[in-house]
């Protein structure tokens, strides 16, 4: 460990499924971190792992150089950044902000600038890979900004992430890719569930069609990852259906802008949405599945965390 890496203090704002991923991971690699959720359970759970918690983003921002927003949306990342309690107006000049949200791309250009207006470096640095890889500290990230804030940032980039993607040097890039991810994700994870309840409809073993389609030319990274979720029955969630109402929401209002068609993107958004009008919003995004039961009554695996809003 270097003497750089032991004093530097690393703020992460947000504790879910990722933050904590991302906070935890920085711990493990000698840095001093400071974090802030809205659920004291989360800060306790931090606390117990040897981080500091942090009473609201403003306190945050007096101990640490370096600040990681993992909040759910540009809403939340301007209300801890530049809120009644946020972060902005406490950072020093020099400071690097990595915003890891998924927001719109003209947000992330424009949260860059009202920043880099305050002499506070913005890194647009949304993540890929899940809790897991959140926790083994081997995201992906596809990042763009200037080059003085990955200079200032780099070990703890390298202390969450096995590869940065290094897209330019203006804001906006990372969140552009990071919406063309988002809507290969959602639209693969609706396909995979509307493909199972077929299967189901048809007498088919979800277990046996399971085991063949991944070792089939159909097969998917969230065909495999997400339906063992509907297997189990279970719908913890890890990444929940209104997200993917959210992100594919980026997605088309970003085409609209572009004047550029997005067919399948919207039926696979109406999907999520139609689940979440009939109570699935905050539970695993699987559970879209769950839309085609309700509609043809078929039987779905399992019975573990169905409870509706």
């Amino acid at each position: 460990m270097s003497t750089l890496q032991s004093k530097l203090s690393v703020g992460v704002i947000g504790l879910g499924s990722m933050g904590m991923g991302v906070a935890t991971s920085l711990l493990k690699a000698g840095f001093t971190v400071y974090a802030f959720d809205v659920r004291p359970e989360a800060l306790q759970a931090f606390q117990a792992e040897g981080g500091i918690a942090a009473t609201t983003p403003a306190e945050l921002a007096k101990h640490a150089s370096i600040i990681i927003t993992m909040v759910v949306n540009a809403d939340q990342t301007e209300a801890v950044l530049f809120g009644a309690t946020g972060a902005a107006p406490l950072l020093e000049p020099g400071a690097v902000v990595i915003a890891s949200s998924t927001v719109p791309p003209a947000y992330a250009r424009d949260l860059a600038a009202r920043l880099a207006a305050k002499g506070i470096l913005m890194i647009d640095a949304p993540v890929s890979g899940g809790a897991a890889k959140a926790r083994e500290g081997a995201l992906s990230i596809m990042a763009s900004g200037p080059a003085e804030a990955f200079d200032k940032a780099a070990q703890a980039l390298d202390a969450i992430a096995a590869k940065v993607y290094r897209l330019g040097d203006q804001a906006g890039a990372g969140s552009t890719v990071k919406m063309v991810n988002q809507l290969l994700a959602g639209v693969h994870i609706a396909v995979a569930a509307e493909a199972v309840a077929l299967g189901v409809r048809a007498g088919v073993d979800p277990h046996v069609l399971y085991d063949v389609i991944t070792h089939s030319a159909g097969n998917s990274w969230m065909f495999q990852n997400r339906v063992p979720h509907i297997l189990a029955g279970d719908y913890t969630p890890l990444s929940s259906v209104d997200i993917f109402v959210k992100d594919l929401g980026i997605v088309l209002e970003t085409g609209k802008q572009l004047t550029f068609p997005l067919p399948v993107t919207a039926t696979a958004q109406q999907l999520f949405l139609m689940a979440s009008a009939a109570g699935y919003g905050n539970i695993d995004d699987s559970a879209v599945v769950k839309v085609y039961a309700d509609l043809t009554g078929i039987k779905l695996p399992g019975a573990k965390s169905e409870t509706r809003d």
